[in-house]
């Protein structure tokens, strides 16, 4: 099966579709630009989103469901917002079908217009901030704290697979504070719990900070973005949180009285990941022979294998080892299938990511050994029969682990500090990642750099201190480095 996949090194772009095409991840629609999720990838998915959900909820957040169409109208309200949006909108203009009166199949019939066009939800900013002004009227409803997961469409004409799709399934968050404060509190705590999920989770570590100007979400104050490195040297953007000041309080007229029964404006936050965090795990932890997934969100942890075939004495020490391991807490899964061999039942399980698979055949029994392999580090073990359930549960932080440092160390790799413009270009041709370098603040200088090399400013780390230095493009004098990096 690893035969089928492209080597990274030789095409990393093939190697990645092929990851995904021969993992079971997901497939091509009939819809140009739109995936089908499989199995596999919807489970990786659904375990990152029931673990987001949980710490959502221990925030005090709640989950709400709102509409898919937009008036057309609503994203007039806000300026910045419907001209960040406007070229990825998807527009339904008629309500009806009907029989085609020139020959087979249907047409649209003419006389079905709307009579205003409503937008496929790209995002919800505009039709729930119009709910909310129904919904706020005192400080004492105060902050609404409201989560949605959802489906959205932004009509992209280059699509990869998880990455960027014409439609993919995210969770938006979009809360409502009484001060300015209180908003800006939220919306960097949003930020800390992405990147706490990214590396706890995910094992893909991240660099948090903010979003320049040009950068920021259409119509947002301040962007705060976890960035990952993928082992293209390409930065990802893994999620995001905005503080939206009082845009969109003041677009749709969102008032509330003070304790001091004085009227004004409240403060907004918006903020949210997406199916892309699935291609961000693909592109951190996968190789050459398939998927790799950190054991906290494979669908299946460990997969235990009869060999040559299942036989009832086989059958009894694999069902023991699964009760132990469930009793753990492990998501376990014996192959009872007898109708392929055990080689290509290897390669299935090494191609689709199981972090451990459990080998048992009649010469292990015999021994009192099972055989152990691990998918992170490709190695084996035997071990005994009366310990394997204790020592593959305390696999499952050990390879997480492994996992998260081995990211760690490719991006300790391929982060440089650089002070020339030519270090900076020679560093991009080369091991590419992340390029930390002065930046003289403007929005043209910004454009020229990204203009010219491709690499965009990433964010202004939070770690970033105040560095007295010049600009690498203008010369111009730089208060402190900034995060560069090619992207998807």
């Amino acid at each position: 099966m690893a035969k089928e996949i492209t080597p990274r090194a030789e095409d990393y772009s093939k190697w990645y579709n092929d990851i995904v095409k021969k993992a079971g991840l997901a497939e091509s629609s009939a819809v140009r630009g739109c995936m089908v999720i499989k199995p596999l990838g919807f489970g990786i998915w659904e375990n990152m989103k029931s673990v987001l959900d949980g710490m959502f909820k221990e925030t005090g957040h709640v989950n709400a469901y709102f509409p898919l169409f937009i008036p057309k109208s609503f994203l007039s309200k806000e300026a910045d917002h419907v001209e960040g949006f406007a070229k990825e909108c998807a527009v339904v203009t008629h309500h009806r079908l009907m029989n085609n009166p020139d020959g087979p199949g249907v047409v649209v019939d003419p006389t079905a217009k709307l009579e205003e066009e409503l937008i496929v939800r790209p995002t919800s900013e505009t039709i729930i901030w119009n709910t909310y002004k129904d919904w706020i009227s005192s400080y004492r409803d105060l902050p609404l704290l409201i989560n949605q997961w959802a489906n959205v469409v932004r009509w992209e004409m280059r699509t990869r697979p998880f990455l960027r799709t014409a439609e993919f399934l995210w969770q938006e968050g979009h809360t409502a504070h009484a001060t300015q404060a209180e908003a800006i509190e939220e919306a960097r705590m949003i930020h800390d719990l992405y990147a706490k999920f990214a590396e706890e989770y995910m094992a893909m570590p991240v660099i948090q900070g903010a979003k320049t100007e040009s950068e920021r979400f259409a119509g947002a104050i301040d962007t705060f973005t976890i960035e990952a490195l993928m082992q293209d040297g390409k930065a990802l953007q893994a999620g995001t949180s905005h503080f939206l000041g009082q845009n969109f309080a003041k677009a749709f007229d969102v008032k509330f009285a003070t304790t001091e029964n004085k009227e004004e404006y409240v403060w907004a936050t918006s903020w949210g990941v997406s199916t892309r965090l699935v291609g961000g795990l693909i592109m951190t932890h996968s190789d050459d022979e398939g998927l790799v997934i950190p054991p906290k969100l494979a669908p299946t942890q460990v997969v235990i294998i009869p060999i040559p075939k299942p036989d009832p004495e086989i059958m009894e020490h694999a069902d023991r080892i699964a009760a132990e391991l469930k009793s753990y807490g492990v998501r376990v899964k014996i192959d009872k299938d007898d109708k392929k061999r055990p080689g290509f039942k290897f390669a299935q399980y090494e191609m689709e990511g199981v972090p451990v698979r459990i080998g048992i055949g009649k010469r292990d029994l015999a021994n009192n050994i099972v055989e152990v392999a691990r998918r992170d580090t490709k190695t084996k073990e035997s071990i005994a029969l009366d310990k394997v359930g204790e020592h593959v549960r305390d696999l499952m932080d050990i390879i997480q682990n492994n996992l998260l440092a081995r990211a760690k160390a490719f991006r300790t790799e391929h982060t440089t500090t650089v002070d020339t413009y030519e270090e900076f270009k020679e560093v991009l041709a080369g091991k590419g990642g992340f390029i930390i370098a002065h930046w003289d603040g403007t929005a043209e200088t910004e454009a020229k750099i990204k203009e010219e090399t491709k690499a965009s400013i990433r964010c202004i780390s939070n770690d970033a201190v105040e560095e007295e230095g010049k600009c690498v493009y203008s010369g111009k004098p730089s208060s402190r480095r900034v995060v560069f990096a090619k992207a998807y």
